[in-house]
């Protein structure tokens, strides 16, 4: 089960180095997005059951998201249709695909309430895994937390940025304990300051991603480093961290502990960089292990 966002992505990758308050030619690609589906995607394409629970506008925006999710194998079946428009991420990259700046507009996951929530606390129980999107408001975190805390889920959330890390760091405690977490350093620093701070504060296990020193588990007795897998090249470095934790997940529901698991993420990180896509069409469990 993924609890999150879902957005209509448009990405204008120039092809050359891009040129502040001027046009740049390029190209522009559209596809669904949002982190929540991304993950939720990622997870459908590698082969364990998900289910969505996100909302989009009644708009030809929304009717695209959904088409494009059900059809990459997510149940969209809790995905609630709302009076705001669909969410849009627009985004400028690039020649390199590094990202040079992005605007998103997330009016319709921002309508998610406790509400929602508690509509979806059948199908959250049920879960194996629970992931939860830190671009969700406090208050629809803050329940889903109580819900999974009451029902026994295993709980992943993704705090998303370093404002909605700072958002969300209060909702962190012993009584809705995390199964994981998944920081960047500066998101960590936004959260607590360092994984010792969050296991005090209910989290079981710590990822923190580090870029090219790849990244670090660490658990209240240990800590693992996963060395960094380099991408065949680099496209696109959208949907990377959305791909690294939806492989995450399936690796574990199909019994990878948490360090395998994690190699497995940022294997699938690797291969979506070389895409032009959010999410690689062709992702498969085989295609992941291939750079293992």
């Amino acid at each position: 089960m993924v609890v999150g966002g879902a957005n209509l992505d448009v990405k204008a990758h120039s092809a050359r180095d891009a040129v502040a308050r001027t046009s740049n030619p390029g190209s522009v690609l559209r596809s669904a997005g949002g982190v929540g589906r991304n993950v939720a995607e990622n997870v459908a394409r590698l082969g364990t059951e998900v289910c969505l629970v996100a909302a989009v506008g009644t708009d030809p925006a929304g009717d695209e998201v959904l088409a494009a999710t059900r059809a990459a194998g997510v149940d969209v079946s809790r995905v609630a249709r709302v009076p705001q428009p669909t969410g849009t991420y627009v985004a400028v990259l690039d020649a390199d695909g590094e990202l040079v700046v992005a605007v998103s507009d997330m009016a319709a996951t921002e309508s998610i309430g406790p509400g929602d929530v508690d509509a979806a606390a059948d199908a959250i129980a049920a879960a194996s895994l629970v992931v939860l999107d830190g671009n969700l408001g406090t208050a629809a975190l803050g329940r889903a937390l109580e819900v999974c805390a009451a029902t026994g889920a295993r709980v992943v959330l993704d705090p998303v940025s370093v404002p909605k890390a700072a958002a969300l760091a209060g909702l962190l405690s012993p009584r809705t304990p995390l199964w994981a977490v998944t920081p960047n350093r500066d998101e960590l620093d936004a959260l607590g300051g360092s994984a010792g701070a969050l296991h005090d504060r209910g989290v079981e296990l710590v990822w923190t991603r580090l870029g090219v020193a790849g990244s670090r588990l660490s658990s209240r007795d240990s800590s693992t480093d996963i060395a960094f897998i380099g991408a065949p090249e680099v496209l696109d470095v959208t949907g990377a961290g959305d791909a690294m934790l939806g492989a995450f997940c399936h690796a574990v529901l199909a019994g990878a502990d948490p360090a395998e698991a994690a190699a497995y993420g940022q294997s699938a990180a690797a291969l979506t960089v070389a895409s032009a896509h959010t999410v690689r069409p062709d992702l498969t469990d085989e295609l992941v292990r291939s750079l293992l």
